[in-house]
């Protein structure tokens, strides 16, 4: 690995989580990207003709994205390489009825979308991204991704002054202290949020007439560019890296992918509330697309019978300020490899076979490798992995580059650590054996 290797491919994962401040526009960048690379987009409303050796992509609700290589070799000696990870990120959502006013303030109401770190969103410069639908003139419904850029709010802390426990004893309440302002309210300033977000599209699209915005799904973000951090360069200060940095190393490896075995990228959204929906990965996308693009049952079980997915997700690395929150054994440290993560509750899908295949590709690529299990008296998180090996019936593993301040709007990784995963991918998917096969 040289440094010059792992530098590019840094350069292009900041790149892409830059432009990725919602799931909607995380779908569209893995979505620009394989199109670039020679991958052509399938309609789920249309009839398809998947051919040996074609590349195509499907997406669903413009947020969750499914990647598929039809290899040339046929999936009962090859099985298919699957890779999982999901766009969506914990944040601060706008409520439908967003702007509301206090003592001559214009503010957004909000609501918590998933398990996030509340302390961390104060004191930040913030924008606003997401999804609008709008009519036109003919009353025609239209969807279209917007991201005004721009710091338009903040969420101002109270000072010290007035909360003398905040530094010992403080909790924050979801609905009451983290509105954002977005500005001073005057009585001859007839500018509201609804008005500034119909400019926004407006300047975006010109030639559309926007007649009105019937509803949209937007969410707060940091405007805060990701940057390559720490004395040597060592680390990467960012939002989303759970789990945009696994979408990259996926979309990456698949691209440089060649045709001759079966490959699938899947990035669901809605992981971080459950995943119970049309595109979550409780729904039943994946399963839909395995179902049309092998429609014989007993064909598509003997393939999946030969498979393995690998669900990446970022893992927590051991903090050393708080050293005891881990497993003595299995702490895992930034910058020393990708973790395998096992639970014996199922809240991880790994199993003793796929933790061997990964371990072996690890070795094949000279990549270092960690394990995470979390304290007996503590309980852990989970990911798409369990959710698709019941949902899928696949064999599963799950890993993920280690992480500080995980659901914090701005996490750390290694600056190595997401370039070792994408070599053990990219050996993942270039693997001829089919990678679901153990021998008894």
């Amino acid at each position: 690995m040289t440094e010059e290797m792992t530098k590019d491919f840094n350069q292009g994962m900041l790149r892409f989580i830059q432009a990725s401040p919602s799931p909607f526009h995380a779908a569209a960048e893995i979505a620009r990207k394989l199109k670039e690379t020679g991958f052509t987009q399938l309609h789920e409303g249309e009839a398809w003709d998947l051919q040996p050796g074609g590349r195509y992509y499907v997406m669903r609700n413009q947020s969750s994205i499914i990647g598929f290589i039809y290899g040339t070799r046929p999936m009962l000696d090859t099985g298919i390489r699957l890779l999982g990870a999901h766009t969506d990120s914990p944040c601060l959502k706008l409520k439908p009825q967003a702007e509301v006013s206090q003592k001559n303030y214009r503010q957004l109401a909000v609501e918590v979308y998933g398990g996030v770190l509340l302390n961390t969103w104060f004191d930040r410069d913030l924008s606003v991204a997401g999804r609008v639908t709008f009519r036109d003139k003919q009353d025609r419904l239209h969807s279209r991704l917007v991201d005004l850029m721009a710091p338009i709010a903040v969420v101002p802390s109270l000072a010290i002054h007035l909360d003398r426990e905040a530094n010992r004893n403080r909790s924050i309440n979801a609905e009451q202290d983290i509105k954002p302002i977005l500005m001073l309210e005057h009585g001859d300033n007839p500018e509201t949020w609804d008005s500034l977000l119909h400019t926004r599209l407006l300047q975006e699209r010109p030639r559309q007439a926007v007649v009105e915005i019937l509803d949209s799904e937007l969410f707060l973000y940091d405007t805060q560019s990701p940057k390559i951090v720490g004395a040597k360069g060592e680390f990467i200060a960012s939002s989303r890296l759970d789990n945009l940095l696994s979408c990259y190393v996926g979309t990456q490896a698949l691209c440089e992918a060649d045709n001759d075995v079966s490959t699938l990228l899947v990035c669901n959204d809605h992981e971080e509330v459950g995943s119970s929906s049309a595109c979550g990965a409780k729904g039943p996308m994946l399963e839909q697309f395995l179902q049309r693009l092998l429609p014989d049952t007993e064909e598509r079980l003997r393939v999946l019978d030969r498979s393995l997915l690998i669900s990446a997700d970022n893992a927590h690395g051991v903090h050393p300020n708080f050293p005891t929150r881990h497993e003595a054994s299995h702490g895992p440290l930034l910058n020393a490899g990708p973790v395998i993560k096992v639970n014996a509750n199922q809240r991880y899908a790994t199993n003793s076979e796929s933790a061997a295949l990964f371990r072996l590709l690890c070795q094949q690529e000279q990549v270092p490798v960690q394990n995470f299990v979390s304290r007996a008296d503590m309980e852990c998180g989970s990911t798409i992995g369990p959710i698709t090996a019941t949902e899928v019936g696949v064999k599963t593993l799950d890993v993920g580059v280690p992480t500080f301040a995980m659901h914090s709007i701005r996490e750390l990784a290694g600056s190595r650590d997401a370039y070792y995963l994408y070599r053990v991918v990219k050996r993942f998917f270039a693997r001829t054996e089919a990678p679901g096969v153990f021998y008894y």
